[in-house]
This record gives C-alpha cells, structure tokens and sequence, in this order.
C-alpha cells in the first residue's frame, strides 16, 4: 500500500518536472505575442492622470482573465475532439499577426494622419474623461482577447499528442503567466516617471543619485515603450514565421540555406504583406461600391 502510494507521489513529480519543462519551451514560442501583449497594454494604459493609471490597468487585467476564462475551455475541448482546428486556428492566427506585424512596419514607412483625441486635455470634462477612459479600456481587452487565443493556441500546439491533463496544466500555467506577468511588468513601466518624480522631489540638492535616476526614469517611459512596440514587431513577424514554416508543408524547404530565425522573419514578412495587400484593396473596392451607390441614389 505504502509503496503504491509513492509510486503515485513519484508520477506526479515526474508529471509535473514534465510540465514545468515544457512550460518554459511554451512560453519561449509565446514570448513574441507576449512582448506585443505588453507594449500594447503599456502603451493603451498611459495617458492618464497618475491616480487614474493604476485602476485602468486593474480593469484591463480583469477583462483579459475573464478572456482567459473563455478561451481556454474551448481552446481544450478543440485540442480533445477537433485537433485540426488547432492547427488550422493556429495558422489563421499567424496570418493575422503576420498582417499586424507588416501593418505597423507599413504605417512607420508611409506615415499618415490619424484621428486623435488628447486624452490628456486638461479642459475635458469628468464624464468625458470616464466615457474617454471606457473606451480604452474596451479596446485594450478586445486587443488582449485577439492575443490571447494565440497565446493559447500556440501553447496548445507545442503540446497537442499529449495527455489532456498534461496540456491543461501546460497552457494554463502559460495563460497565466501572460496574465500577471505582462499586467505586473505594464504596472511597473507606467509608474516609472510617477517613481521618477518622487525621486526628483526627495533631493533638495542640484546633483544627487536620487534626482539622475529620477531624471532617467521619466526621460526613459516613452522610450521603453516605444522599444518595446519595436521589439513586439519583430517578434509578431518571427512568430507567425515559425508558425508557417512548421505547421505548412510548402514553406518546410523554403529558403533552407539561411538559419532558422532568418527564414522564419522573411516567411513571415511576405505573408504579412500579402495580407495586407489583400485587405487594402477590400477595403479600396468596398469604398468604391458604396460611392458608386450614393451616385446611384
């Protein structure tokens, strides 16, 4: 009895050194939608006044559990009696990163005006600013929904072929990382220049350590955030690159002579590309239509 016992204790470490294991190589293949998860999010939850910074994030936070919650039943019950689903939203996935990826490179090539609204106008009124702060909100948890299917799904397809109960504990461990971990890491970057200030305030003193790393941190907020969009674009790129190559036959052979990170970037760039070509002229046909009909009337 006493031997059974332990021999059920010791299949559940080595379930569970497995799952560890496989969590680190899962959250390394999700590290790409992770880092644009967290530019992002640190990007749509600045732009506040500082006492309003901290309760916009908390409600992003919530929203994207609540994404996590819904996703991931579905994400399993596909992974246990569809698993070509998996594949197949995986790929459709990549499509749509690839499309994100190539999107913003576009816009940074060939800039063009956007409608803005200065969140940070000091003559907009309270129930403004609420409605203002509603609608970044929404905006950045449908954002984090759209992430996190691939996050989850990517973790799925490291682990399909596995026991079910090996790739629940594997992708949950995963979502919830992408869940504390980029909302705590958003946290700390949105308070650098408030932490900035405090230490500016704390010396009297011309020169002094406290007033240069405070004087860094609120020279260093936009700049992190900017790297970190930079940093996201590629990775978005790699990522959908790698899904391509190893989940489509076609692109297996495909430019075989340059390293592996390489081939999945240019993999990746074209098909975002051509995405993103195939929308343009969507949307260029859909305008026409509609402006022919207004002729018409």
């Amino acid at each position: 009895m006493a031997s059974g016992f332990f021999a059920l204790l010791d299949d559940i470490a080595a379930l569970m050194d497995d799952v560890v294991v496989m969590s680190k190589i899962t959250t390394k293949k999700t590290a790409g939608i992770l880092g644009d998860d967290l530019a992002v999010n640190a990007e749509k939850a600045t732009g506040f006044v500082s006492s309003r910074e901290l309760p916009v994030l908390w409600a992003i936070t919530k929203g994207s559990a609540l994404n996590k919650l819904i996703i991931l039943p579905i994400a399993f019950l596909l992974s246990a009696f569809a698993p070509w689903a998996v594949t197949l939203s995986l790929v459709l996935g990549g499509v749509y990163l690839a499309f994100e990826g190539a999107e913003k490179i576009y816009e940074f090539l060939v800039p063009h005006k956007h409608a803005t609204k200065d969140a940070e106008n000091v003559n907009i009124s309270a129930e403004d600013q609420l409605l203002l702060e509603k609608k970044k909100i929404k905006s950045a948890i449908f954002t984090d929904f759209i992430l996190s299917v691939e996050i989850v799904i990517i973790a799925l397809g490291t682990v399909l072929g596995k026991p079910i109960l090996f790739q629940v504990l594997v992708v949950t461990i995963v979502a919830l990382i992408a869940t504390v971990g980029v909302y705590g890491i958003v946290a700390l970057i949105v308070r650098m220049d408030d932490l900035g200030y405090r230490l500016i305030r704390f010396s009297s003193k011309e020169k002094s350590v406290s007033k240069f790393i405070g004087t860094f941190l609120v020279r260093a907020l936009p700049v992190v955030i900017k790297s970190l969009s930079i940093i996201g674009t590629i990775a978005l790129i790699l990522v959908a690159g790698g899904i391509f190559v190893h989940n489509i036959e076609f692109f297996h052979h495909f430019l075989e002579v340059l390293p592996s990170f390489i081939k999945d970037f240019i993999v990746g760039l074209l098909v975002g590309f051509v995405a993103l070509l195939m929308v343009k002229l969507f949307k260029a046909v859909k305008k026409k239509l509609f402006k022919n009909k207004e002729v018409e009337n």
